[in-house]
């Protein structure tokens, strides 16, 4: 399952940093597919074509939020997602709208990163 962060984040940031697939951002701010990943044009759920750098809505305008398709909950680089484990209020939280398996999450890792399994 992805990651997600609860409205009971302070603002911090120390998350953000941790992230190997860039997949968190600041309340309010745009985020990008290209952003920490080699990904050029993303095909959405829709069937639209999506370029890696064109700027998307933010999924939070008041705390930190993780975009749900680039979160491996660090599969691929940590043993533990890396933002729970430096959260000072724990509100980085498994996902119970976005439950994944490993092996789903290792393919999204690869895929994000166009590693070879």
């Amino acid at each position: 399952m992805a990651i997600m962060i609860t409205d009971e984040c302070i603002n911090c940031g120390a998350c953000e940093p941790e992230c190997p697939n860039t997949a968190i951002y600041e309340g309010g701010a745009q985020w990008r597919w290209a952003d920490g990943t080699k990904l050029k044009e993303v095909e959405t759920a829709d069937g639209k074509q999506v370029g890696g750098t064109d700027p998307q809505r933010p999924v939070s305008n008041e705390y930190y939020y993780i975009v749900t398709d680039k979160c491996t909950e660090c599969v691929g680089f940590h043993e533990e997602p890396q933002c729970a484990a430096v959260c000072p209020v724990d509100c980085c939280v498994d996902d119970p709208d976005h439950r994944e398996s490993r092996e789903r999450l290792t393919q999204k890792q690869q895929w994000l990163h166009k590693t070879a399994a």
